[in-house]
C-alpha cells in the first residue's frame, strides 16, 4: 500500500527524453551542471540544438531528487499497451502516479482578454464548451480511477463562473464525492456579486484559486489587459463576509521575468495580511509559448530557485533551505494508507515538478517555517520507514504510538513559535494519519500559509519522465486523463481536443450570442 523508492536517474549530468521545440517528435536530451545552473541540452537531427535553463540552482536541484518516489500507479488505466510517452496519454500502463488533482475545463470562454493566456476563444477561433452531461461524465470517469478514486477537482476554463449551469456542476461533483471541489477564477463575478460568493459556498466550493498577478493596476494592465487590483479585494471581501462554509482562497500569481517578479515580497505580504481568507499562495512562473530564440529565453527563463532566491530577498521570511519538493510529504500519505488499510491520495509527482514551504503565523503575524522547528528530512525518512513495517502491522495502535514518539524526536522544542506546544502538534500530526485525517488537516492548516510554485513545461524544457510522474492531470470528453504539461505545453493535447468537441466562433456567435467572445 504504500509508495516504492524511485527508479528515477538522479546525479548529473544524467540522460533523459524531451521534445523538439518545431515537430515535437520524441528526442534525447541530457541534463547537466554548468556555472551553478541545471541546463537541458537536445539535437532534434531536422531543427538542430536546443539548449535552455532547467532549474537554476545546481544544488536545490540535486536536494530535490532525495524525496523522488515512484507512485502506485492506476489498476485501471485507459491505455494498456503504451511503449513510449507522451504519445498515448489517457491514462496509460507507463504512468506512475493517481490523479491528486484533475482540471476540468468548463469553456474556452471569458470575461476577461489576457495577453498571457493561452487558453481563450478569441484567440482560438472556436467555442470549446462541453454539455452538462459530458462535464458529468467526465468527473464519472476521474471518480472510476482505480485504486484511488480522484479526490479533488478544479474546474477552470476560460472562465469557469460564466458556464450556464455552473452551480449545477459544483453541486453534482459534491455528489459524486470529491472531498476537494476548486475553482479558478479572475474574480470578477465573485466581486461583482456577493450573492454569487455565498452561492459557491452553499453549492459546495472548497477553494478558490484566484488568479493574482500583483498588487498595482499596472500589472494587470499588462499581464490582464484592464485594472483589476479593485476587483481582487472585491472577491476577497465578498468571500471575508460569508458565514457558512466560507470557501479558502489561494493566490494564484503568473510570474514574468521583468514584469511582476519585483511584486513577490508585496504578494506574500498581502497575503499574510488577509490570511483569515488566504491560505496559500501557488506562484506559476509563464512557461514559453510559440517560438522564441535561444537569447529571449535565457533572459526570461524563470524557474522555482528564482523564486526562492527573491521570497528570501523580498520578505526575509524563508531561506533556501525552508523548501521542499512536493513528493517530500509522500511518506505521511504511504503511512496513513498503511495504517488505515486503504490507499489514500499520494503526490508522487516528479521531484522538480514544484517545491513548497510551510509557514507558521502567530497572532502578532510573525512568521516561522515549519522546517525551522521540525527536522523535515528525519522525520520524513522515519516515517517512510515506519509506513514500510505498518504494511503487515497486526496492530495498528502502537504503529501510531511510535509514529508520535517519531514526530517529537523530530521536533526542537527551543524553537517551536509562540501559540503552539509539541503535545498540540504531536497531536494535530497524529489527527492526519488515523480517522480522523479530515479534522487534523484542518487544525494543523489553521494558523498555517502555504507558499507553493508549479513550474509548467513547455516544449523547450520538457522532461518526459517529469510527465510520467504527473499528478495533476486534464479530463477530456472522450473520457481521457491526460498529464497536465502534456495537455498545454508538450503535444499539447489541448489543441487536439477542443478542435474534436468545439463550434466555430462565427457559428457560436450566430446562435448563442457574442457575450465573453
Amino acid at each position: 500500500m504504500i509508495a516504492k523508492d524511485s527508479v528515477l536517474q538522479k546525479g548529473l549530468p544524467k540522460t533523459t527524453q524531451s521534445l523538439c521545440p518545431e515537430c515535437k517528435k520524441v528526442v534525447p536530451a541530457r541534463v547537466f551542471e554548468s556555472d551553478g545552473k541545471v541546463l537541458m541540452e537536445k539535437e532534434c537531427p531536422e531543427h538542430g540544438k536546443i539548449t535552455d535553463i532547467y532549474w537554476s540552482d545546481v544544488d536545490l536541484f540535486l536536494k530535490a531528487e532525495k524525496y523522488a518516489y515512484d507512485g502506485i500507479g492506476i489498476s485501471n488505466p485507459l491505455i494498456t499497451d503504451a511503449k513510449t510517452c507522451p504519445d498515448n496519454c489517457g491514462l496509460c500502463n507507463l504512468h506512475t502516479s493517481h490523479t491528486s488533482l484533475a482540471n476540468l475545463d468548463l469553456t474556452n470562454r471569458c470575461n476577461l482578454r489576457c495577453p498571457i493566456c493561452f487558453a481563450n476563444a478569441n484567440q482560438a477561433g472556436y467555442v470549446y464548451e462541453p454539455s452538462f452531461e459530458e462535464v458529468v461524465f467526465m468527473m464519472e470517469k476521474l471518480r472510476e480511477e482505480r485504486p484511488v478514486p480522484t479526490p479533488a477537482i478544479q474546474f477552470s476554463g476560460g472562465e469557469p463562473t460564466i458556464y450556464p449551469r455552473f452551480f449545477d456542476v459544483i453541486r453534482k461533483a459534491k455528489e459524486l464525492g470529491f472531498a476537494q471541489i476548486q475553482v479558478a477564477t479572475n474574480g470578477i463575478k465573485l466581486a461583482r456579486d456577493p450573492d454569487f460568493a455565498r452561492e459557491c459556498a452553499e453549492a459546495g466550493v472548497n477553494t478558490i484559486y484566484l488568479q493574482f498577478d500583483g498588487i498595482t493596476d499596472d500589472i494587470y494592465e499588462q499581464t490582464r489587459g484592464k485594472k483589476l487590483m479593485d476587483v481582487k479585494n472585491d472577491a476577497i471581501e465578498n468571500v471575508r463576509k460569508l458565514t457558512y462554509k466560507r470557501p479558502s482562497i489561494v493566490l494564484v500569481p503568473t510570474v514574468v521575468k521583468g514584469l511582476n517578479d519585483h511584486q513577490i515580497g508585496d504578494i506574500i505580504k498581502f497575503a499574510v495580511k488577509n490570511r483569515d481568507v488566504v491560505r496559500a499562495v501557488n506562484f506559476q512562473p509563464v512557461a514559453f509559448t510559440g517560438r522564441i530564440d535561444q537569447k529571449e529565453r535565457e533572459e526570461g527563463r524563470y524557474t522555482i530557485p528564482d523564486l526562492i532566491r527573491d521570497i528570501d530577498e523580498q520578505t526575509g521570511y524563508a531561506g533556501r533551505d525552508d523548501w521542499f519538493p512536493v513528493p517530500s510529504v509522500v511518506p505521511i500519505s504511504t503511512y496513513a494508507s498503511a495504517i488505515l488499510k486503504q490507499y489514500k491520495v499520494a503526490f508522487t509527482t516528479h521531484p522538480h515538478c514544484g517545491m513548497g514551504t510551510y509557514w507558521f503565523i502567530n497572532d502578532d503575524d510573525e512568521v516561522v517555517p515549519l522546517t525551522q522547528f521540525v527536522d523535515v528530512e528525519g522525520l520524513m525518512k522515519d516515517i517512510y520507514e515506519l509506513s514500510k513495517e505498518a504494511t503487515s502491522a497486526t496492530f495498528p495502535k502502537l504503529s501510531l504510538i511510535k509514529a508520535r514518539k517519531i514526530l517529537k524526536k523530530h521536533i526542537d522544542e527551543s524553537k517551536i513559535p509562540s501559540g503552539l506546544t509539541v503535545s498540540q502538534f504531536v497531536e494535530t500530526m497524529g489527527n492526519v494519519v488515523n480517522n480522523e485525517t479530515k479534522s487534523g488537516l484542518a487544525k494543523f492548516s489553521w494558523n498555517m500559509m502555504l507558499i507553493s510554485s508549479m513550474h509548467f513545461q513547455d516544449a523547450y524544457n520538457f522532461d518526459v519522465e517529469r510527465v510520467k510522474r504527473c499528478a495533476i492531470h486534464y479530463v477530456v470528453p472522450d473520457g481521457r486523463i491526460i498529464p497536465f504539461c502534456a495537455y498545454n505545453g508538450g503535444p499539447t493535447y489541448r489543441d487536439e481536443v477542443e478542435k474534436k468537441f468545439s463550434i466555430p466562433l462565427d457559428e457560436w456567435r450566430k446562435t448563442k450570442g457574442d457575450e465573453y467572445t
